[in-house]
């Protein structure tokens, strides 16, 4: 991703001028870069559907594993309504080490979203600058054939002055291209998103002073005061 990511910003940024300026044909070049964004916008889509896939996978497992300490807790009540506080006590036991999986679940869970999101608002944003950079080539284009359009007058053997004069035109035309270009850029770069989260920061965000889960004894204790035992 950090391939694609640099790739595409040299091609929104004011470089494109100098790399347009070398190239012998501009409008191939644009298609170029085109193309290329496309086939990074494709990967890009696959590597997104993977981290959302993730995401799910990790919020089904989280569901899974709370489900599965209700009906542990559900388990003991029914024990002790029945008399056997020992089957009470390992099905309490047991929703325990569940709920300390929880904990683990829920953080890789948070963690999973959080990428997915960073995954989609980059999609979201290649998507775009695709679209203006298509926009972009419409225009350059246009301004090619004027350009080239003018050479032809120009060789012609127009007089000095309307050679002067045609000069002066493109030259205004180059610099209102440029300005468009450049304006065009400075939106690119503001809408560029300026760093990534650090793993760590990420983790720390999420986590919590851990505190000891409370005795099984004490557990019971408090569910048999609940069922009026």
């Amino acid at each position: 991703m950090a391939g694609i990511l640099k790739r595409f910003t040299d091609i929104m940024s004011a470089n494109i001028n100098a790399l347009l300026d070398k190239a012998e044909d501009p409008e191939k070049m644009i298609d170029q870069y085109l193309r290329e964004a496309q086939s990074d916008l494709g990967k890009v889509k696959a590597e997104t559907a993977a981290v959302m896939a993730e995401e799910k996978r990790a919020a089904r497992e989280l569901d899974e594993c709370k489900a599965e300490a209700a009906k542990m807790q559900s388990y003991a009540e029914k024990a002790l309504i029945a008399g056997n506080e020992n089957d009470a006590r390992t099905f309490l036991a047991k929703k325990a080490s569940l709920t300390e999986k929880q904990n683990t679940l829920e953080q890789s869970y948070r963690m999973a979203a959080d990428n997915a999101a960073k995954m989609r608002n980059m999609h979201d944003k290649l998507v775009t600058d695709i679209n203006d950079l298509n926009a972009r080539r419409d225009a350059i284009k246009a301004k090619m054939k004027v350009a080239r359009t003018q050479q032809k007058l120009n060789e012609l053997g127009a007089s000095a002055n309307k050679a002067s004069d045609t000069l002066s035109a493109f030259g205004r035309m180059e610099a209102k291209a440029n300005r468009m270009l450049d304006e065009a850029n400075a939106m690119a770069e503001l809408n560029e998103s300026s760093a990534e989260n650090d793993i760590d920061d990420l983790m720390s965000k999420y986590d919590s002073p851990s505190s000891s889960d409370p005795a099984v004894d004490d557990e019971m204790a408090a569910l048999k005061a609940k069922l009026g035992l």
